[in-house]
């Protein structure tokens, strides 16, 4: 077997792999497809992620397959189950620092407990689809703490995976006046596809008028502002939190999903008249069974998330064309005919 290992800075491999003995309490999963998360790249960019010196990082979180062991104390789960692993309620955090990453074979789930780190696939929902429960979680959880509700107005600026998640949950919660923004016109199409109202480069237009255009214009305090009740930060560019800030309206929203690595200075003054919110999200504390309970109903439009699909032999070709703009979700098939 093979998985896919962090060595330094820049240096991923697939290397030989030995599955480490089952205890009473894991089950071991086939793996069938495993997402490209942008942390993964992150990870390889930094060396890895609590990698100790001359060792590695396994990486690969956001991952579905079918169950081939349980260990005699697992209740729930049986071989041949078709499971989604929640990596953030394994023992190990898989794919995140711990010794177990999903891109590999078959998975070690250690203490699995179905509903809670195994979650089963709902009938009719192919394993590609089921393994985009991780990113549509983080995109779920960015969107609940907005606290919208229908018929509210939201901007979502970055369009990759987690921003497209991002506009597939306001749309089914009825927030369908969405604008999106991101640099890439592929990705703006995708947000168009899902049901964003309008999508646009932010470098070829003004966000006040074209916003004001939209969600029409108001004043806030002595400030001109504009009709947004939330905005959503899936790209991290630094210049999003005051651009925000400078325009938006009275207890309007600001959440932040995005990785700032350098810290951010923003226009407090300003913020103080506005009396905004800026909260941020990260993870899923509470999401991933409620993905999993729309997945059936949503499958065609999850579906359509996805830009590329590799098999696990050519997943370091996956994972450069993960790290271009004109990507969205890239899937990794784990084998010829299995997903």
């Amino acid at each position: 077997m093979k998985v896919l290992n962090i060595h330094e800075v820049g240096d991923v491999r697939l290397d030989e792999y030995v599955l480490p003995e089952a205890g009473p309490k894991d089950v071991v999963v086939k793996m069938k497809a495993v997402g490209i998360c942008g942390s993964d790249l992150s990870y390889i960019k930094h060396g890895g992620i609590m990698r100790k010196p001359g060792g590695v990082t396994p990486i690969g979180h956001e991952g579905a397959g079918e169950v081939l062991r349980v260990g005699s104390e697992v209740s729930g789960i049986s071989p041949g189950d078709a499971v989604i692993i929640n990596p953030m309620n394994t023992p190990s955090n898989v794919g995140s620092g711990g010794p177990e990453g999903a891109f590999v074979h078959e998975l070690l789930v250690r203490d699995a407990r179905l509903d809670d780190s195994i979650l089963p696939i709902p009938a009719g929902v192919s394993y590609e689809v089921a393994a985009m429960c991780e990113p549509l979680a983080v995109a779920l959880h960015g969107v609940n703490r907005a606290n919208l509700k229908a018929g509210d107005k939201a901007v979502v600026f970055g369009c990759g995976p987690i921003g497209l998640g991002m506009i597939l949950w306001l749309v089914d919660k009825g927030v369908t006046d969405v604008v999106a923004f991101d640099l890439a016109q592929e990705r703006l199409d995708r947000a168009m596809a899902l049901g964003a109202r309008a999508a646009f480069d932010p470098r070829k237009v003004d966000l006040y008028e074209t916003l004001g255009e939209l969600h029409g214009k108001e004043m806030c305090m002595h400030k001109p502002a504009v009709g947004t009740d939330a905005f959503l930060d899936a790209a991290g560019a630094p210049n999003i939190p005051t651009d925000v800030i400078n325009i938006c309206k009275y207890q309007s929203t600001l959440v932040v999903t995005a990785v700032y690595y350098k810290p951010v200075e923003v226009p407090l003054g300003t913020m103080l008249t506005s009396e905004m919110t800026i909260t941020t999200a990260v993870g899923y504390p509470t999401e991933m069974n409620e993905v999993v309970a729309s997945m059936a109903r949503l499958k065609d439009k999850i579906a359509t998330m996805i830009s590329h699909r590799v098999p696990f032999d050519q997943v370091l070709d996956g994972l450069k064309i993960a790290g271009t703009p004109e990507s969205a979700k890239v899937m990794v098939h784990m084998e010829e005919a299995g997903a």
